[in-house]
């Protein structure tokens, strides 16, 4: 995994980045992957991914995780993502279970596939869910997760709609003070 950095830049008069009200533009490496997040949600690189949270730790109350990948430039199209999920999920050492059907999306852009699981969280000893989202497009694969409390489940489902609705791969910007610039 890349080494992360956070780097905050000052936008130019007349960008064009633009995100929903409430919302911020969260762009890994020049817009290798890029979605929306709430704003005022704490970005923490780590050593295998970049995780937000909707607090200061131990105070927050869920956790969105992004990693992402360069794919080589071949034929994806046989290595369904739905299966990449299953396995991903059977080798979890939190005994994830499966909590209805994988949903799988196709875009001109990218594909995805995302899944609910629950599980009993080992600290708190309590049931915990989380949502697991593999995306694919441009040569890039991100692996998205999103760990929460059952109660905070109805708060967090506008905010996975967007982030997946947002969701790009391999939509690079040469100035990320300027935005995307459309010629």
């Amino acid at each position: 995994m890349t080494d992360w950095f956070n780097e905050k830049l000052t936008l130019k008069k007349g960008h064009g980045w633009k995100a929903p009200a409430g919302y911020r533009i969260f762009v890994a490496d020049r817009g290798a992957v890029r979605f929306n997040i709430p704003q005022g949600w704490i970005i923490e690189p780590d050593s295998d991914s970049i995780k937000f949270y909707d607090g200061k730790p131990p105070d927050d109350n869920c956790r969105l995780a992004c990693s992402y990948f360069r794919l080589p430039p071949i034929d994806w199209s046989g290595l369904h993502l739905s299966e990449l999920i299953k396995t991903a999920t059977e080798g979890d050492e939190r005994k994830l279970a499966i909590c209805g059907d994988i949903i799988e999306q196709r875009r001109p852009d990218l594909e995805l596939a995302w899944v609910d699981l629950s599980f009993d969280d080992p600290e708190e000893h309590r049931l915990a869910y989380s949502r697991i989202c593999i995306a694919r497009g441009s040569n890039i694969q991100t692996l998205i997760t999103l760990d929460y409390w059952p109660e905070d489940g109805a708060r967090l489902a506008p905010m996975w709609r967007e982030l997946l609705r947002s969701l790009q791969l391999g939509r690079y910007v040469d100035d990320p003070t300027v935005g995307d610039v459309v010629n």
